[in-house]
């Protein structure tokens, strides 16, 4: 959408001089209204990008107008004030706002609809270019200069150096668009989950499991909810958002739908952590198909293999010989992994899924995506999943799915086309079964925190510390009620909480770019420091007094604080690190569950949180908060999955009177979102803001009622 001056003709009345005014005054207040209720959605967020853009325009053609007189000019402009109020008060409640305002913001195709739209509906005479909607195209992923091609590759290209020609793709279907053909679709799709489901889980419907279980090997078995996804492939469907919560066998599951569906060569790309696993999990429960694993440049790939597994970090090295080996399925592991479509690790994946669709015989490939927690912030994080699925093309339903949408003879206007739509993407392949529901033979899982004082020396510079950075928040705050014309008495409650948020939104900005200082992500790093010794302390002796114990931290320094304690105890660990090779990391996970020597797993809650199994365990020590829900849940679920059978507890170590047992809280907060897109439960989804804004917001409450 062009930002520059455009004098355009309109149908004028003596008493509206500016009919576009009126309408950005209604769709100010609406967004308004939503930022009130605690959420501002994907399709408020645009209105929020138009309503700004517009009344920019306009001001600058009603400063140039000649025609309209001083007194209107200045009585417009005020009410041009008022509208940008408005838009100020809604991005101090929602500060992830404040971007869109940005001048080099990017607008989408609905935002130019918006914009077309309303103008239309003021009388505007536009410009053909103006009446028609263009989207730019997506940057293609940057193909690594290091780009490799393993000798096998070339040995396998020489031995059938061309793919089989593909005469049965079929056409795209026409879907006869009627009553959504003006309708922008996508954000409804989205909102349709973050509704939820007034109680109705977000799985497909799966057929009943086959009385014998003729696919796993020997002496090994399929539960229940497997063994329906399995019969789910084998009766034709071909895309999954596999959505089971961890520790409900997801890697069986896809590589048993791979061996159904006849879907090799099969692509896997898996975080790191997991990938010498995914090789075991094809060899037991499909030992007549044959993996390899990328390593580096793959220089012990075998590409006559039937599974390729390759890890996200070197995609890109990878991905130019990938797209011509005539993969005929694909998986995408720990999928949230690619929910930001703007890096380059999401933009690779998407070109490969998009290759294998145009390869694979009948268009019509076996694409899986598995995660267990799909939703990390917002609905949004959707996006990439369902485009990687080809369910949606860029900004719009792709043609199976907008099918699905015209059958049931609704529009986003009827209240039941939520309903509607949410069980049309569901039916596209969304799989989700939970723990509780399934796994009935699995043992609890439960949450403990175990609150501890810091009274040495560090636990005393660090809550001084904290009061120094709430203070300085404070003196950020009446600063700017200050350049508002206002005192700290004068502020209602909405614009005491607008206030509170933009000085936390801009330390956190601020933060992430410091080189140096105290600042939320320093106090954190800390506090690890000096909880470090009493976890370690706390987990050596759960592993003296009932087994083995997994222990996670976040900064290395507080794993080899650990590490050194449980020497002195003697007690043998072993480490899950990021640094280390796949084959070493296996071999610790190996030792842990195997050896009974070993007592404790020292465990990075981003390297070994997703993909590894340590069921040997039944305690976990969280001696570090995560700062996501997911995050936490997923390094939990380590240990509660398929197989565990004791009861799990999670022990959390909280820093007692410091910002620890905030961030503490705010992780629990968060729990609402999954559960309500997904579980079907109707709890309150709360604001996609971060646990650290949040955090300080605390901090500078404390600061500002004197209790910090």
């Amino acid at each position: 959408m062009p930002e520059q001056r455009r004098s355009r003709q309109r149908t004028r009345s003596r008493d509206d001089e500016a009919p576009i005014i009126p309408i950005l005054a209604r769709k100010v207040r609406e967004v308004e209204a939503k930022a009130q209720g605690g959420k501002v959605g994907p399709t408020n967020r645009t209105k929020f990008q138009v309503i700004a853009l517009l009344m920019r325009e306009e001001r600058a053609r009603v400063k140039a107008d000649p025609e309209i007189s001083d007194a209107t000019r200045a009585e417009l402009l005020k009410r041009l004030d008022g509208i940008a109020q408005i838009l100020a008060k809604t991005a101090a409640r929602d500060t992830s706002l404040i971007t869109l305002l940005e001048p080099d913001a990017s607008v989408g195709a609905v935002a130019q609809r918006f914009r077309r739209d309303w103008l239309i509906e003021s009388g505007a005479e536009l410009t053909p270019d103006e009446l028609i909607i263009t989207r730019e195209p997506e940057a293609a992923p940057v193909v690594a200069e290091n780009q490799v091609v393993p000798q096998s590759v070339k040995s396998r290209q020489l031995a059938n150096p061309f793919l089989a020609p593909d005469f049965s793709r079929a056409a795209a279907p026409v879907v006869p668009v009627r009553r959504l053909a003006n309708w922008e679709l996508l954000s409804p799709l989205f909102k349709s989950f973050e509704y939820g489901s007034g109680g109705q889980a977000a799985t497909m419907e799966l057929p009943e499991a086959p009385t014998i279980d003729r696919l796993s090997p020997k002496g090994m078995e399929l539960m229940n909810h497997q063994a329906r996804f399995v019969e789910s492939v084998r009766q034709g469907h071909r895309t999954f958002l596999l959505a089971d919560e961890p520790g409900l066998g997801k890697t069986a599951q896809s590589v048993l739908a791979a061996s159904v569906a006849d879907a090799y060569p099969l692509l896997a790309v898996v975080p790191n952590v997991v990938k010498m696993n995914w090789a075991r999990e094809v060899e037991r429960w499909t030992p007549h198909r044959r993996a390899t694993v990328i390593h580096g440049d793959g220089d012990t790939l075998d590409a006559f293999a039937d599974v390729v597994i390759v890890n996200y970090d070197v995609l890109d090295r990878h991905r130019s010989w990938l797209g011509t080996l005539g993969f005929r399925g694909m998986v995408v592991d720990e999928a949230h992994f690619i929910k930001n479509l703007q890096s380059q690790r999401s933009k690779h994946v998407l070109a490969l899924s998009e290759r294998i669709r145009q390869t694979t015989p009948g268009g019509n490939p076996l694409l899986m995506a598995l995660t267990g927690t799909p939703l990390i912030n917002d609905v949004d994080d959707f996006r990439a999943i369902w485009q990687y699925l080809g369910w949606i093309n860029g900004d719009k339903p792709a043609p199976a799915l907008l099918a699905k949408l015209e059958e049931s003879g609704l529009t986003p206007a009827d209240m039941g086309f939520y309903a509607e739509a949410r069980a049309a993407v569901i039916d596209m392949g969304i799989v989700r079964r939970r723990k509780v529901d399934v796994a009935t033979d699995l043992p609890a899982k439960r949450i403990a925190d175990l609150p501890v004082e810091l009274d040495d020396d560090l636990g005393r510079s660090i809550r001084q510390a904290e009061r120094e950075l709430g203070y300085r928040l404070r003196d950020r705050f009446l600063a700017l009620v200050s350049s508002r014309g206002l005192s700290l008495g004068q502020l209602d409650e909405d614009q005491f909480d607008g206030f509170v948020r933009a000085v936390a939104h801009a330390e956190l900005e601020e933060s992430k770019a410091a080189k140096s200082g105290d600042n939320v992500f320093t106090m954190v790093r800390k506090i690890g420091q000096a909880k470090a010794a009493l976890a370690a302390d706390y987990a050596a002796q759960l592993a003296r007094s009932v087994g083995k114990v997994v222990f996670f931290a976040k900064h290395i320094d507080v794993m080899d604080a650990a590490e050194e304690t449980f020497a002195k105890r003697e007690l043998k660990s072993v480490s899950l690190r990021g640094d280390q090779s796949a084959v070493a990391r296996q071999a610790a996970i190996d030792a842990f569950n195997n050896d009974p020597d070993v007592s404790i797993a020292v465990c990075s809650l981003t390297a070994a949180g997703v993909g590894v199994n340590l069921q040997a365990a039944s305690n976990v020590v969280l001696a570090e908060l995560s700062w996501t829900a997911a995050e936490q849940t997923q390094a939990i679920d380590r240990v509660h999955r398929i197989g565990q059978e004791e009861p799990v507890t999670a022990w959390r170590i909280i820093a007692a009177h410091t910002i620890d047992a905030k961030i503490a809280e705010l992780i629990d907060s968060k729990q609402g979102l999954a559960a309500r897109a997904l579980d079907g439960s109707d709890d309150e989804a709360v604001a996609a803001d971060s646990v650290q804004q949040n955090a300080l917001a605390h901090l500078l409450r404390q600061a500002i009622d004197g209790s910090l």
